[in-house]
């Protein structure tokens, strides 16, 4: 079941990477948080780069099953990453993705922990660092 887990949020990620390198690039432009600076070159850099990481953590999380720990935690530490992007588009009430009220762009702040925890489980990351945690106690 993980390994079905596992392969879908990769789908998952290298749908959206392509997104951001195409056809959703400007609805990307929405999530990049308005603290960094406004240039439209650097945001744009933003979008790409990022889409790329996605590609990349997709395309591992399918093919990379011998480092699918190290993947996993790769990946939950590039979501927590995004997240002030999905928090700038809330406080700053940007419509993108369909998410066109505060109450819908509030509701998507609470699927990152559930992506989070998804990398961390389907890749067996999340048992690794609760065993390494408790040998470290003893």
């Amino acid at each position: 079941m993980q390994t079905v887990f596992r392969v879908l949020l990769g789908i998952l990620m290298v749908l959206p990477g392509v997104g951001h390198l195409t056809f959703q690039r400007q609805e990307f432009l929405a999530q990049v948080p308005r603290w960094l600076p406004n240039d439209p070159a650097f945001m744009d850099f933003v979008v790409l780069a990022s889409g790329v990481v996605e590609i990349a953590l997709g395309l591992a999380m399918i093919f990379w099953e011998r480092r699918k720990v190290q993947v996993g935690i790769a990946l939950a530490i590039f979501y927590v990453l995004i997240f002030p992007g999905n928090i700038s588009q809330y406080t700053n009430g940007i419509s993108a993705f369909g998410l066109d009220t505060d109450t819908k762009r509030l509701v998507r702040l609470f699927f990152q922990p559930v992506l989070i925890l998804w990398a961390l489980w389907s890749t067996g990351a999340l048992h690794y660092l609760i065993s390494k945690r408790h040998m470290s106690k003893r």
